[in-house]
């Protein structure tokens, strides 16, 4: 069995970028979201672009961007992925003839069938915590016994993730992927080299 990918998400410099992928980050993630506490304007999401390794996923994270927003981003940043994390409509997704991967928060009551139908990310669905006010980045896990053991995409699995709880992650849901932001920092933005070296270790060590 392959060991899971590790998605080092909120990336805000060059010199985080490199040290994520020196300790083995599969994909890495910048925030192009304004509210966020890790967001990045455009052009320095494209100073960390020019540092990710060909083997390496880079995904530009949007939340609720207007068609024009995305195209801007794919045409200048050119990212591997993009992860729409807001309330895009499947046909809003699509439209750009573009890898995806869409987000979903975990709500109280919503099935996860129901929430999935109609859209066909090639990255898969990425799975995250609810909350009212915030877009991801919360912190907060959710009950990981709602997600399907049988799936027909790939699965990422977020939400509060940190070196502690993120093995049992790996095998209680069995995701292609986890997601980690602020379970690897000293402050928002802020990755902590060694915190992001011991979450993939913990996270790959997993058969």
């Amino acid at each position: 069995m392959m060991s899971v990918k590790v998605k080092i998400c909120g990336i805000t410099t060059p010199e985080q970028a490199i040290q994520a992928q020196d300790v083995g980050a599969d994909a890495l993630g910048v925030v192009l979201y304004e509210k966020s506490s890790r967001y990045v304007p455009l052009d320095q999401a494209c100073a960390i672009r020019a540092v990710v390794g060909a083997d390496v996923a880079m995904v530009a994270l949007l939340v609720n961007a207007d068609a024009t927003e995305v195209s801007r981003v794919i045409e200048q940043l050119s990212p591997d992925l993009l992860q729409f994390h807001g309330d895009e409509t499947a046909n809003f997704c699509h439209q750009f003839d573009y890898p995806f991967i869409r987000a979903l928060r975990m709500r109280e009551g919503v099935d996860p069938a129901k929430m999935t139908r109609g859209y066909q990310p090639s990255g898969g669905f990425l799975f995250d915590a609810w909350h009212a006010e915030q877009y991801g980045g919360t912190g907060a896990t959710f009950d990981w016994s709602r997600l399907p053991m049988v799936r027909d995409y790939p699965l990422i699995l977020a939400g509060g993730l940190n070196c502690e709880n993120v093995a049992l992650a790996v095998r209680s849901v069995f995701p292609d992927m986890v997601d980690v932001s602020g379970g690897v920092e000293s402050a928002p933005g802020v990755k902590d080299p060694a915190l992001v070296e011991k979450f993939i270790r913990h996270a790959k060590r997993v058969n």
